[in-house]
């Protein structure tokens, strides 16, 4: 059990960090996400034997039951808030499995300054904690301070998870996306769980008060404990983490064309220097920078290539373009690597300094809707460009001609 508490940890403690720059925004939905996951992350490590034992060493004893039990209020009421946030229905227009939410969340943040003040004194005065218990629960069973200390959480845990669960449930099945409809059912059944963890734990304090229970069954409910704990913070972790996958593979994506298309990009900025605003690095330089977000940086590239091919019309030959169609026709995939191989041509003309006061027809109009689109297209040209050899340029310039015969006085690079 401790090595799968273990796991489940740093899976938790994983999503905190994931949703840790959303303290960076004003958004309140991804501040209480964070602090739904830090706190849930927390009260799981409060549960791992060595961080158990070095908060033993602070000198309170039982002090990680009680960061357990805080902390977890503290998520709860994250969770709470985050379930109200995440709509912005208001007063008759509110369901009401949302309205339900938002009162219980009211009281939450009202009770809290009750709840937490009670707990603190009932733990320091009220609960016998002369030796350290390993199940704070369990080994304090039949002691009225202990039962009214944990009835104090288990009743704002149970409430906050069933006030939770039951919006999930009924907002599950009217989910957009499937993603969307199995990250809110996985919390649904996390949240479910808590509920009936609250009860039993809840159930079991009040019984001990009353007979006299044996140590096995205390055994039993302390593992029973640390299973529903575990099994519902992973259910929590699942769902939570479901509905970023999209976000983490348009990410992937992202830093993918800007590795592909890091080579054709410094090119033509080093031909055009100043159509940037940040001159090309080396692909580790710019694959490792953390500003401008991924996908700004690559919108820019975008945009810096496809003005430096604009620029590049000046230094194509009318019948360049005609001739790169004709030595694409031996790829497969013909199109973008006509592309490549006229960007190429213009490239080493405007290398050479050869220019011609008229530029050449633009190049094909492509229907492209979305930046993902535009980069998809520029990896195609690029997988081609980057297999062109210098000769094979020279015989499509010799071919299509010299970018300035077509004008009355040849450029400085023809002048003689």
């Amino acid at each position: 059990m401790e090595y799968l508490i273990l796991a489940v940890s740093v899976a938790m403690t994983i999503v905190a960090i994931w949703r840790l720059p959303g303290l960076r925004y004003g958004d309140p939905l991804r501040r209480t996400l964070w602090g739904c996951s830090a706190g849930f992350a927390i009260s799981l490590w409060t549960r791992f034997p060595p961080i158990r034992e070095a908060l033993g060493l602070l000198g309170v004893v039982d002090f990680d039951a009680l960061v357990k039990y805080l902390v977890s209020i503290a998520a709860c009421l994250s969770l709470l808030n985050y379930s109200v946030t995440s709509y912005l229905l208001a007063g008759d227009d509110a369901p009401t499995h949302i309205a339900i939410s938002r009162k219980v969340a009211r009281v939450a943040r009202r009770s809290i300054l009750v709840v937490v003040p009670t707990m603190l004194l009932l733990f320091f005065f009220a609960i016998d904690r002369r030796q350290p218990s390993l199940d704070f629960a369990a080994d304090h069973a039949g002691e009225w301070g202990a039962a009214s200390f944990m009835t104090c959480y288990y009743l704002y845990l149970g409430a906050s998870a069933w006030t939770v669960a039951y919006q999930w449930t009924h907002v599950a099945f009217r989910a957009e996306t499937v993603v969307f409809r199995l990250g809110l059912a996985l919390g649904a059944a996390s949240t479910w769980l808590y509920t009936l963890y609250a009860v039993v734990r809840l159930t079991y304090m009040w019984i001990a008060m009353l007979i006299p229970t044996p140590a096995s069954a205390d055994h039993i409910v302390e593992n029973l404990g640390n299973a529903f704990n575990v099994l519902a913070a992973t259910l929590f972790a699942t769902g939570a983490s479901l509905p970023t996958t999209n976000v983490v593979a348009d990410r992937l994506r992202t830093w993918r064309s800007l590795w592909s298309l890091h080579a054709l990009r410094r090119e033509l900025t080093e031909t055009f220097p100043d159509i940037t605003f940040q001159p090309a690095g080396t692909r580790l330089r710019e694959m490792t920078r953390l500003t401008p977000p991924l996908d700004v940086r690559l919108d820019g590239w975008i945009q810096e290539c496809g003005d430096a091919v604009n620029r590049l019309r000046h230094h194509a030959s009318p019948e360049l373009w005609f001739a790169a169609e004709e030595a694409a026709l031996r790829y497969a995939d013909p199109e973008p690597a006509a592309e490549a191989h006229w960007i190429k041509a213009a490239l080493v003309s405007a290398t050479r300094g050869c220019r011609s006061a008229v530029p050449a027809d633009p190049l094909p109009e492509k229907p492209f809707g979305t930046a993902s689109g535009e980069a998809a297209w520029l990896r195609r040209v690029q997988a081609v460009y980057a297999r062109i050899g210098p000769q094979e340029t020279d015989e499509l310039i010799a071919e299509a001609g010299m970018p300035c015969w077509h004008q009355q006085g040849r450029c400085e690079a023809h002048s003689a």
